[in-house]
């Protein structure tokens, strides 16, 4: 209310100036601008009682102690990344409890104080997943707000907390424990997908579809083969993915800003408590270190280029997936962005490194929605047989199973090339398919031939059935 009388009182009085300037105006020229004085009137009131709603106090920047005033409201815009980081709340106050209860375990804080800091932070976590919790652009990012909040609700306790810990280790404890969930995340999606593969698979088994070398048609091939094929890609996928997650999981708290502290601390019962296999070596490194979101979105960057290639086989698809084409590029591009962010930093923490959140929770979030459409896609897809058995027979697509059939029976390749050529030129001069042709017509040309010269998947199936844990019959 004081804030308000004091805007009100300067509004009064820079009206007060006005009007009585009208007196010294012409007699003419004088109503028309006491009209514009009382429509300004309202208008300056409005201005002047929204300004003062918003003139709640800012609060002081970590960095900004040695400035005698603040930012203005453009830098704050221009800095602040609780628009985006807000998301890392959940991995912040596991990381916090941690730090608090190893604190308290090497007497640098109370018992007491351990169990208020985890209460409050409990409290907070249920603030926001319920949706009460105000986040403010003028505590900067994620931490301060949470740590702000905490001691607005607990006190000095609260002020403990950030003992032997900065934001700069901090921010890449809580970013790691977030990718090693995005990551699980991922990796059953990705399972999701192979399983959703497999199960077509086994529903159109025996069906034969034309096969492409250089965008023609080459050799007729089981469909099970086909999209077996993506099933090996999205494993190799996976497998990226873990390595990732066991290069990431090491824990950078303790490094403190970037030279550690020579305060008693117990760095092994933090990287214990959040689940990290050791604490990092060096605290350089600890605080600079990206590698391991360059490599994640590395790994995201081939599974999306991997989806792009399913988009593209299905060459009539719906919106979806040429949307999943579409999107691969996006998540190429997060990894771009992350690798000319990190290109030519000095060591070791600088700000140029806030901007490495977007592109990462960016990438995320479009694998997943891309690996989501993908499988329910695969589930939903239904192929007509009987246009692809029309498809089938032009261009002789089985030439190349008969050579492969001859050479296992003991004919020379290039042998075997030219009696296959002289089969399609009896099938030119009869206009025929090799397959129509007759046993008798195909000894003719080399008597090693005998029935079934065919293709079989069946082992490959049979191993991703197993492998997934798929119920033939489910």
């Amino acid at each position: 209310m004081e804030s308000l009388s004091v805007f009100n009182s300067s509004a009064t009085t820079s009206l007060s100036l006005f009007s009585s300037s009208l007196d010294h105006l012409a007699p003419n020229s004088q109503p028309s601008l006491t009209l514009y004085a009382r429509r300004l009137m309202p208008k300056l009131e409005v201005h002047c009682a929204a300004e003062a709603q918003s003139a709640k106090p800012k609060e002081a920047k970590l960095w900004g102690g040695r400035f005698e005033e603040g930012v203005t409201d453009a830098v704050e815009r221009f800095t602040e990344s609780i628009s985006f980081d807000k998301a890392l709340y959940k991995h912040d106050i596991m990381g916090s409890k941690a730090h608090a209860s190893m604190l308290a375990k090497q007497g640098l804080i109370s018992s007491d104080d351990r169990d208020s800091i985890i209460e409050g932070l409990t409290e907070i976590q249920r603030r926001i997943e319920n949706g009460e919790f105000e986040w403010r652009t003028d505590r900067e990012d994620v931490h301060m707000n949470i740590e702000a909040a905490l001691t607005d609700s607990i006190g000095e306790a609260a002020k403990k907390l950030h003992t032997a810990r900065s934001r700069n280790d901090q921010v890449l404890t809580d970013f790691r424990l977030w990718c090693r969930d995005a990551i699980d995340a991922i990796l059953a999606r990705i399972k999701h997908l192979q399983v959703s593969l497999v199960r077509l698979a086994l529903k159109n088994e025996g069906l034969i579809v034309p096969g492409y070398t250089h965008l023609q048609r080459a050799q007729p091939v089981l469909l099970q083969h086909l999209l077996l094929a993506f099933v090996e890609q999205l494993e190799r996928d996976s497998g990226r993915l873990l390595d990732c997650k066991e290069r990431l999981n090491f824990c950078p708290l303790g490094a403190c800003a970037l030279a550690g502290t020579g305060l008693p601390i117990d760095r092994f019962m933090t990287s214990d408590a959040l689940g990290f296999t050791a604490p990092m070596r060096n605290s350089i490194d600890a605080v600079s270190d990206r590698d391991f979101v360059l490599e994640f979105l590395s790994a995201n960057s081939i599974t999306a280029i991997h989806l792009s290639r399913l988009g593209e086989e299905w060459k009539k698809n719906p919106d979806p997936m040429e949307l999943v084409r579409g999107k691969s590029a996006r998540v190429v591009g997060d990894l771009v962005t992350l690798l000319m962010l990190c290109k030519g930093l000095p060591l070791a923490y600088n700000r140029d490194l806030q901007e490495d959140k977007e592109p990462v929770f960016d990438s995320v979030k479009t694998i997943l929605g891309m690996l989501e459409v993908s499988a329910e896609f695969s589930q939903n897809i239904t192929f007509n047989k009987e246009r692809i058995q029309k498809a089938l027979p032009a261009g002789h697509l089985d030439a190349t199973t008969l050579a492969d059939y001859l050479v296992k029976k003991g004919v020379p390749f290039r042998t075997s090339h030219d009696i296959v050529g002289r089969a399609v030129a009896v099938c030119i001069s009869k206009m025929c398919q090799l397959r129509e042709l007759s046993l008798d017509e195909l000894r003719s040309l080399n008597p090693v031939v005998r029935h079934g010269w065919s293709e079989c998947v069946a082992s490959q199936l049979d191993h991703w059935v197993t492998k997934l844990e798929i119920a033939k019959g489910g």
